[in-house]
């Protein structure tokens, strides 16, 4: 028998063998759902797994400064590996939460959100997504139709300028501004500070605050932004609040609140104390090093 002929009986076998367990599962009583379960290994939800709780080095020499190191910090550490390869487990949990660092970053804002929250909405002259991640420029930047909204809807001369901008993640605006924006403003209003109509901006940058600064003239500006998403969260926010925000203010200038998420500052307590960080530079009429 030729090897053609072997190769063309063994996979006329295969076949047969196939079409029997196929017979054998539809005429079963096992439902249908049950019966797709035949040879299949259970497989857990891996975004369950509390990573710096999940030890994967098998007998550590030191289990105590172990589960310390993973409590200490949200890095990965002591995954372990297979030979020169990181395990299954921990390839796959790195795969996963990169795709959701990547959904934040290119996803949007609901467009009803900013209403849902009283603020003039706005946009800069970033088009895109991908114009706002490959020209960071654009996005402290507003054009004569946007700079006209904000000169119809936003009062000059507040004490304080509240803006919201989705920046390098959309997931934190929507997961942090329900309950910072209220204890913001809250504590802001009870300490008799005068606030102008809060501000939404799409594909904002920083500096957009200084833009925004020079057209209504407040005496302070805070901008809640989106934070660049790590592979610990994606739902974090940062504050970066400027006294006399203008054309032309350093970076030096600027006073930053960073880490705002469920794992680090909670949005509400975050809020109130950025109130009081607020009413402090605004009585010292200074932000940034010229704060300190």
């Amino acid at each position: 028998m030729s090897l053609e002929d072997s190769v063309r009986l063994i996979v006329e076998e295969l076949l047969k063998g196939m079409e029997q367990q196929k017979s054998q599962n539809s005429s079963s009583n096992l439902p249908l759902a049950e019966s797709a379960k035949i040879n299949e290994c259970e497989i857990k939800d891996l975004a369950e797994i509390d990573l710096q709780r999940y030890l994967q080095v098998p007998d550590p020499v030191n289990k105590d400064l172990y589960e310390e190191m993973k409590l200490s910090t949200p890095a990965r550490i002591g995954v372990w590996r297979s030979g020169p390869r990181p395990l299954t487990d921990t390839l796959l949990r790195f795969r996963a939460d990169h795709a959701v660092a990547q959904d934040s970053v290119l996803g949007v804002v609901p467009e009803e959100f900013p209403a849902k929250y009283n603020m003039v909405s706005i946009q800069t002259l970033c088009s895109s997504k991908d114009e706002y991640l490959t020209r960071p420029d654009l996005g402290r930047k507003l054009d004569d139709e946007n700079l006209g909204i904000l000169a119809k809807g936003c009062p000059k001369g507040a004490m304080v300028q509240i803006i919201v901008s989705d920046g390098l993640s959309s997931k934190a605006v929507e997961a942090n501004i329900p309950n910072l924006l209220p204890a913001l403003t809250q504590g802001l209003e009870g300490m008799g500070v005068k606030l102008g109509i809060p501000i939404f901006v799409r594909n904002g940058r920083v500096a957009i605050m200084d833009t925004i600064g020079e057209e209504l003239k407040p005496e302070v500006a805070v901008i809640l932004i989106g934070e660049r998403p790590g592979l610990g969260t994606a739902e974090s926010m940062s504050a970066y609040i400027g006294y006399n925000p203008r054309l032309g203010m350093v970076e030096s200038e600027r006073t930053v609140i960073s880490n705002i998420h469920k794992g680090g500052t909670p949005a509400a307590e975050a809020g109130a104390h950025l109130a009081s960080l607020i009413k402090r530079i605004l009585d010292a009429k200074a932000s940034g090093v010229n704060l300190e």
